[in-house]
């Protein structure tokens, strides 16, 4: 059986796609670049990751091309309607609507990117029906709406999307994606509405019920999302399956963390979310401050821990065990070293939008680990990326 599914993989990767792929800065890099990240700290203390939904009352295998700039952010280019516009999207595992810009959006942040122009689509359908994403820097207003999407040379017919009307100050306004493509579970999407990857699926264009994530480490281009299949080329040794402990977010049991021999946090089991839209290692305030110390990381600024540069190479693994197996992640992943060198390190205390237990590994796990996402049968399968 293990046989068959090898060269199941490898079949499919016979017929995979890839798109080139543009430069990117990642909106942390961006507000830091424009001298505004520590006011936009303070403002908004909960990130990107820390989203949610609020519901509204009234309501072939294919490559995704991907970004990489300073391994901090990944976008894919989508296009929307008939003839086709383009827009810059973070391919999120952390949420699970597609929404842009509209040409009606009022807000100055929306000034700053791609917007979609339903009068220049012949197969646009209005639903009518407003829709209000929440985020930790405010909320997101909007209208839902249907057309064609194409994603990675698929064409995905009558898509539900957000339009957005409003954009929340400077959440968006030096984010250099234009909107986001969600691929969590569909019950974490608007009521009613199908997400992209499950209507790929619906619609038969992917020939198996799964993605996967290579997030490229050094290079600005390389990384990719497979939609439908696996090319196991871009990992070594075997996939290790982990079965998903709550079909919303994809989420897993881990055993333990630990760092110089000794378990720092998680002790005894907790729960870890595997998020693309995140860039940090995010935890319970109490067990990231722990860290911090060992690693003697000092405060900064609103939140942020640095450590001195030349003291990065003899910093611990971190060490991140889930089903027995055991992945760590060097200091020189989970440190980020700024233009103005200056190292900051990757570990974030959550807030109090998950349960205090739970963990969100982010680009700095995933770029070390290539990552499979089965909805088939609802399980995460890791393995160390070539």
């Amino acid at each position: 059986m293990k046989w068959f599914g090898v060269l199941g993989l490898v079949a499919l990767s016979e017929c995979l796609v890839m798109l080139p792929l543009m430069k990117i800065k990642s909106l942390r890099e961006n507000l830091r670049e424009n001298n505004v990240l520590n006011d936009y700290l303070e403002k908004y203390p909960r990130g990107l990751a820390h989203k949610s939904l609020e519901k509204h009352p009234d309501p072939g295998v294919a490559f995704e091309p991907m970004r990489n700039y300073l391994d901090l952010a990944y976008v894919g280019i989508v296009s929307i309607g008939t003839p086709p516009q383009d827009f810059k999207v973070v391919l999120d595992t952390g949420s699970a609507d597609l929404w842009v810009p509209s040409t009606y959006c009022s807000s100055g942040a929306c000034t700053n990117h791609r917007s979609f122009d339903p009068l220049r689509s012949s197969t646009f359908l209005v639903s009518g029906r407003p829709i209000h994403l929440v985020y930790g820097s405010g909320a997101l207003s909007g209208f839902l709406a249907y057309d064609t999407v194409r994603i990675g040379g698929l064409v995905d017919a009558a898509q539900a999307f957000g339009l957005s009307l409003q954009e929340p100050g400077d959440f968006l306004k030096y984010a250099v994606f234009d909107g986001i493509l969600g691929l969590g579970y569909p019950s974490l999407a608007l009521p009613g509405t199908t997400p992209v990857f499950d209507n790929l699926w619906k619609q038969g264009l992917i020939a198996q019920n799964l993605f996967a994530f290579y997030l490229s480490s050094k290079d600005e281009k390389g990384s990719v999302l497979m939609l439908g299949g696996v090319d196991p080329s871009y990992y070594s040794g075997e996939l290790h399956w982990v079965p998903v402990s709550r079909p919303t977010y994809w989420q897993l049991a881990m055993d333990s963390i630990s760092m110089n021999g000794k378990v720092v946090a998680c002790d005894g089991g907790c729960q870890a979310i595997m998020d693309t839209g995140t860039s940090l290692l995010n935890g319970p305030p109490n067990y990231i401050l722990s860290i911090q110390k060992i690693i003697n990381a000092q405060p900064y600024s609103n939140g942020q821990y640095v450590v001195d540069c030349n003291t990065v190479g003899s910093l611990p693994d971190i060490h991140f065990t889930i089903s027995g197996v055991d992945y760590p992640v060097p200091a020189s992943a989970y440190i980020q070293e700024s233009r103005s060198h200056t190292c900051y390190s990757s570990f974030e205390g959550l807030d109090h939008a998950f349960h205090s237990e739970t963990w969100i590994l982010g680009d700095v796990f995933l770029r070390l680990y290539f990552t499979v996402f089965d909805r088939a049968n609802n399980r995460i399968g890791l393995a160390p990326a070539a």
